[in-house]
C-alpha cells in the first residue's frame, strides 16, 4: 500500500512539469477549459487533495462534478465543496442519474445549490439495448420532466449523449426524434466527442444541425484505427490525448466557437490521463483552424 502512495505522488509531481494552463491562448480556439472530475476518480479516490491540486496546478478554474452524495468519489460533499473553494475552483456543472433527478428532486436541487451549480444533467439514459423509437419517445417525455422540475428552480437539464442514440430513424436517427421531441427551452444537450464519432457520426454537422441546442461540450479523442458501433461503450485505452485521434479537432473547436458553446471540459478516462491531461491542453492552447 506504501509503494502504491509513493508511485502515485511521483506520478503527480512528473505530471505537474507540463502545466500548460486551461485558458489559451496562442492558438486560435479561445475558451477557458474545465475538467470533468471523474477524470480523475481514481486518483480523487486514493488522495482527494492531492488529485484537486493537480487539477489547480494545470491551470484549470472550472469543473463538472457529480451530484449525488455518493458520486464524490470518497469525499464528502462538504470536504469536496472546501477543497474546491481552497483551490479557487469553480464548480459550473454536475451530472448524476435520471432517477436521482426524477424521484429525489428535493436532494438533487439542495446538493445544486449548495456547489451554486446552474447546469445539471445526465451522461446515460436508462434504455433496453437497443434503444428504439418507443424508448426514444419515452425518453424524451422524461427528459421534458427533468428539465421542468430543474427549471422551477433556476437550474437547466441538459442531457449527454452516448453514441446508442444515433440509430437510423426514418430520414436521420434516434437522436434526432430525441431532439424534435424535447422543448428547447427545457432541455439542453452536451456533446460528447467521442462519443459522438465512435457511433461513425459528424461532431460539426451535429453541431451546425442544431446550434441553438448545445451547452457544453466533453473533450475526448477516440485512437486512430479503433472501428466504433452502437453500444455506447468501448475500452477506455482508447481514450487518447487530444489531436492524436480520429477527431478533427481543429474543424470540429471553429464549429463549436461559431456556435456559441459556453463550457468545454476535458474528460479523459484513459489509464494514462495524468500524462494525457498536459498533452490535451497543449494541443488546445496551438491548434490552428
Amino acid at each position: 500500500m506504501r509503494s502504491l502512495a509513493l508511485s502515485t505522488l511521483l506520478v503527480f509531481c512528473f505530471s505537474s512539469v507540463f502545466v500548460s494552463g486551461a485558458e489559451t491562448e496562442t492558438g486560435s480556439f479561445r475558451g477557458s477549459v474545465g475538467l470533468q472530475t471523474y477524470s480523475l476518480r481514481n486518483q480523487i479516490k486514493q488522495d482527494g487533495a492531492k488529485a484537486f491540486e493537480y487539477i489547480k496546478e494545470q491551470g484549470f478554474k472550472e469543473v463538472e462534478i457529480g451530484l449525488a452524495d455518493n458520486q464524490h468519489y470518497g469525499m464528502s460533499r462538504e470536504e469536496l465543496r472546501d477543497t474546491l473553494n481552497k483551490l479557487d475552483l469553480k464548480p459550473v456543472a454536475a451530472l448524476t442519474s435520471l432517477n436521482f433527478i426524477l424521484k429525489q428532486t428535493d436532494e438533487a436541487v439542495a446538493n445544486a445549490n449548495f456547489f451554486g451549480i446552474k447546469y445539471v444533467g445526465i451522461a446515460w439514459a436508462p434504455h433496453k439495448p437497443p434503444l428504439d423509437e418507443a424508448q426514444t419517445l419515452k425518453l424524451a417525455e422524461e427528459f421534458n420532466t427533468a428539465g421542468k422540475l430543474l427549471k422551477e428552480h433556476g437550474i437547466q437539464f441538459f442531457y449527454h449523449n452516448h453514441g446508442y442514440e444515433f440509430y437510423p430513424y426514418k430520414d436521420g436517427t434516434l437522436f434526432d426524434l430525441l431532439m424534435e421531441k424535447t422543448d428547447p427551452d427545457l432541455v439542453k444537450y452536451q456533446m460528447d466527442i467521442l462519443w459522438t464519432v465512435f457511433p461513425g457520426q459528424d461532431p460539426v454537422k451535429l453541431l451546425r444541425k442544431y446550434p441553438n441546442r448545445w451547452v457544453s461540450m466533453h473533450l475526448k479523442d477516440l485512437a486512430k484505427g479503433v472501428e466504433g458501433n452502437l453500444s455506447g461503450g468501448t475500452d477506455a485505452k482508447n481514450d487518447v490525448a487530444l489531436g492524436t485521434g480520429q477527431t478533427d479537432y481543429p474543424a470540429v473547436l471553429k464549429a463549436a466557437q461559431e456556435i456559441g458553446i459556453k463550457y468545454y471540459f476535458i474528460e479523459d478516462e484513459s489509464p494514462g490521463v495524468l500524462t494525457q491531461i498536459p498533452q490535451s491542453l497543449k494541443f488546445l492552447s496551438t491548434v490552428k483552424f
